[in-house]
């Protein structure tokens, strides 16, 4: 495998229809470790795996200590922090953005608590077998506010900068999450598709999720070209992946798969 892109259960009992989500925490990173494994057993000598995990108020260490389970097996060499909503003020903003209002977007689950703030984030962990795998950080560069930077700076003169390790990716506003977005715990196929495109897709010849959930990251290698392999426990799940896939394949694809 040249890139694994995959959001295993976090064992913070979130109610999945064939999982049971609540095993002693012992167990589960004890099983994380098994799966971990065999992810470093397939994956390509210059490959990546990129390992999103978020966390609960209630149990913040979670994320760092699945991380920790994957430490003796294979290296971290980035750790990215997806933003799902974030508050910006027009001030702190500077006069280049023209805000003409402070700025709150994207998607947040309230939380009712006095020791608590709201959770706007999770952990895409970037894990690879010698820490040193190439990537492409001007695929998924941004622009430069200040566009004279690209006479001052030798490394600006492509218009683009490193994204850095932050990453705004709101979900996709829906109607009916029983009908839209029935799987409890899915990233939106945006952040696979900057994982990808952060590895370098020349290179990403064959992508995996062995927790495929509604299929993010089959949708993101649809509509990116990329071969892809996933595997999926819950019949329900899957059978909707396998749709949502089918709809982001490109128009002469599905044609020829129809025939």
């Amino acid at each position: 495998m040249d890139v694994i892109v995959t959001s295993p259960p976090y064992n913070l009992g979130i109610r999945y229809r064939s999982y049971d989500d609540t095993m002693p925490r012992g167990d589960y990173l004890k099983w994380t470790a098994e799966w971990i494994q065999h992810v470093a057993r397939v994956l390509s000598p210059e490959g990546s795996l990129f390992l999103n995990v978020g966390a609960k108020p209630t149990d913040p260490w979670t994320a760092i200590d699945i991380a920790q389970a994957v430490r003796p097996y294979l290296r971290l060499q980035n750790t990215i922090h997806w933003i799902k909503s974030i508050a910006i003020e027009k001030s702190l903003a500077g006069a280049r953005a023209n805000l003409d209002d402070d700025l709150a977007v994207g998607h947040y689950k309230p939380i009712n608590s006095r020791r608590f703030v709201h959770d706007c984030h999770e952990f895409v962990f970037h894990f690879s077998a010698s820490g040193e795998t190439p990537i492409d950080r001007q695929a998924i560069g941004v622009r430069y506010q200040d566009q004279s930077n690209i006479g001052r700076w030798r490394t600006a003169a492509s218009g683009v900068r490193c994204r850095g390790n932050t990453w705004f990716i709101p979900y996709e506003t829906i109607q009916s999450r029983e009908k839209d977005r029935p799987h409890p715990a899915t990233f939106p196929p945006k952040l696979p598709e900057m994982c990808l495109r952060l590895h370098g897709l020349e290179r990403a010849r064959v992508v995996a999720d062995p927790f495929l959930g509604l299929g993010s990251t089959a949708v993101a290698c649809a509509e990116l070209g990329v071969s892809f392999i996933g595997i999926e426990m819950d019949e329900g799940y899957l059978q909707q992946a396998i749709e949502r896939t089918r709809e982001a394949l490109p128009a002469p694809v599905k044609r020829a798969r129809a025939r």
